[in-house]
């Protein structure tokens, strides 16, 4: 256990912390080694009922990945399977498949913002609570990468074109949003969870959620499907924003605006791994793909330069390269996805049981 990770158990209860309020809880390496660590160890202890995962602060269970590491280690020090990132993907794709087969509830506030590894820690889970203050989304193509941490399976599976919608406009999920997704299972009021913290110790999940979860507030991207589910339709990214340009809604239009800000190859590469994780059997075989994907994008310009210019020089203006979507070629979306021989994820879902 570390102090930005806080792990203890008490009243039937494995209790989770992520403890870097200051960074939003932003999750590193060896926080999800220690996660990782403790869910297994937890799985086989029969005084754990229930896992709990929360966020210290008031401004979100977690931000997502390190990404100041990551643009280091692809700018400074190394890139490929045996670079510090990929080895912190490797662990961290492992926990994100671990949390979605793990045999007990798992039950995490999403609070505030989740963002990226965010959705990795809480979207697997099986007992989601969003607020009023929760705002849920994977912005890499804005920093030049696309969406991992099983981010792939989640988006793919969203109603209708809607995940695509969100994966390359970086759009932002409210409460309502990630309910009707399928990022979230259960609304309830921020000033309430303190009490259904304390409901936890003495409850089954089911029961103490119950008790004061809320019907879901109206999602406002649900109702925009008719415009997001025939323009993202389109089979590449080019097609997406010429029917988003000629779409009679504002908010098509804004879109539009919004996929042309981002970087050119990661918003092709996102295209084609939502299409390819919509075809998954199961979320391990999505995390496979992802990191190959992941890995790649370390030897990039537009990994470094997104981080650059959103974190680190925040000038908001970053130079992708190719610098629009016809100078990408083909051949440079197709190396995103080379198979890594011996340094291949190889994540396998188990073998469905017998009824």
């Amino acid at each position: 256990m570390s102090d930005e990770v806080l792990i203890d158990q008490r009243d039937g209860l494995g209790l989770i912390t992520l403890n870097r309020p200051r960074a939003i809880n932003a999750l590193n390496h060896p926080m999800a080694l220690a996660i990782l660590d403790a869910l297994r160890r937890w799985a086989d202890d029969d005084e754990i009922r229930a896992v709990v995962v929360t966020g210290a602060g008031e401004r979100g269970l977690c931000a997502g990945g390190d990404i100041v590491a990551i643009y280091n280690d692809a700018k400074y020090t190394a890139s490929g399977a045996n670079s510090a990132s990929a080895r912190f993907w490797r662990d961290e794709y492992v926990l994100n498949a671990y949390i979605g087969r793990y045999p007990k509830p798992y039950v995490v506030v999403m609070d505030g913002i989740v963002m990226g590894g965010g959705v990795g820690l809480s979207g697997h889970g099986s007992h989601r609570i969003v607020t009023e203050r929760s705002k849920v989304g994977m912005p890499e193509t804005g920093i030049g990468f696309a969406p991992d941490v099983g981010g792939t399976y989640l988006l793919s599976r969203a109603p209708g074109e809607i995940g695509t919608h969100v994966a390359l406009t970086t759009a932002r999920m409210s409460a309502g949003d990630a309910i009707a997704t399928g990022f979230a299972d259960y609304y309830v009021p921020s000033h309430q969870l303190p009490a259904l913290l304390d409901a936890l110790r003495t409850a089954e999940p089911e029961v103490a959620i119950a008790k004061f979860a809320q019907p879901a507030p109206p999602s406002e991207l649900l109702a925009q499907r008719d415009w997001i589910d025939s323009c993202y339709s389109a089979d590449t990214v080019e097609e997406i924003v010429a029917r988003l340009r000629a779409h009679p809604a504002p908010a098509a239009g804004r879109a539009a605006a919004e996929v042309l800000s981002k970087s050119p190859v990661a918003l092709k590469v996102t295209l084609r791994s939502l299409r390819n994780a919509r075809a998954a059997t199961d979320l391990e075989s999505a995390l496979n793909e992802e990191y190959r994907v992941s890995v790649a994008s370390l030897d990039s310009h537009d990994l470094v330069e997104g981080i650059r210019a959103q974190v680190v020089d925040k000038d908001r203006t970053p130079r992708w390269r190719p610098a629009t979507l016809a100078d990408v070629p083909a051949a440079q979306v197709d190396s995103y996805f080379a198979e890594l021989g011996a340094d291949e994820l190889n994540l396998v879902a188990p073998p469905a049981r017998l009824s």
